[in-house]
């Protein structure tokens, strides 16, 4: 099929693409993650901080 050094460079490209593939996963769960987290740290602050009033504008 061919020479040792054309298969080394076949391996070691096959695990570039999955390495760069699993990273195509983890870094967009990190983000949306860390997205979640500021969200829900907005929303959990009390809603009694900021009292709207009617009819004052």
């Amino acid at each position: 099929m061919g020479s040792r050094p054309t298969k080394i460079v076949f391996l070691v490209a096959a695990m570039m693409f999955f390495a760069v593939l699993a990273l195509d996963i983890a870094v967009p769960a990190l983000v949306l993650s860390a997205m979640a987290l500021s969200n829900w740290l907005v929303l959990s602050t009390e809603a009694t901080q900021y009292p709207r009033r009617r009819g004052t504008a």
